[in-house]
């Protein structure tokens, strides 16, 4: 198999058809519409046009032109646009991909991960009434303990150290002894 095959194959392998399904419908549950019948998932998002308009469902004006004819250049001016708005919206640099990995699909699960981050980012939102997609993002519990509480722990031996209840391993031999032999 050639390296180029392998790499797609691969790829391909990390893209999860439930996952697709599920950011889709969430797409059309947004926009209020479907998805044209007969065109694949990764063609009705190759322009960008579809998630600049799910951006500004969920934040108005946070994409402010979306290109609806042109040429390559301007379809991707979209995806960038969009990727733009996400990381606005709370979506983290390393959840949003590459322009490439849509425009060519080289990546489309790449492209659906970033979108259930989106999903996951909405939780964040409290003016969102829509759906949320994925799990919500755990929060911050950050705790304070005074100084005796503190101090009080640094006499108690953990658990994880657990207890021998006084053994030793003095004296224990297990198998024949090392021996060192110089000059050999």
């Amino acid at each position: 198999m050639s390296l180029e095959r392998a790499v797609k194959a691969k790829i391909a392998s990390k893209r999860n058809p439930e996952m697709d399904a599920e950011a889709q419908a969430w797409i059309e549950t947004i926009l209020g519409e479907k998805f044209p019948g007969g065109v694949a998932y990764e063609d009705v998002l190759k322009d960008g046009q579809v998630l600049c308009r799910v951006m500004n469902k969920l934040k108005p004006g946070s994409v402010a032109k979306v290109n609806e004819s042109g040429g390559q250049f301007k379809m991707m001016e979209n995806i960038n646009n969009f990727q733009k708005a996400l990381k606005e919206y709370g979506v983290s640099d390393v959840d949003v991909f590459q322009t490439v990995e849509l425009f060519e699909k080289k990546d489309i699960g790449q492209v659906t991960n970033t979108i259930f981050a989106l999903g996951r980012a909405t939780y964040k939102h409290p003016e969102f009434k829509g759906p949320n997609l994925g799990p919500k993002p755990s929060d911050e519990c950050k705790r304070e303990f005074s100084d005796e509480v503190l101090r009080g722990g640094e006499s108690v031996i953990g658990l994880q150290a657990g207890s021998n209840k006084g053994a030793t391993q003095a004296g224990s031999n297990m198998g024949a002894g090392r021996k060192i032999l110089l000059g050999k």
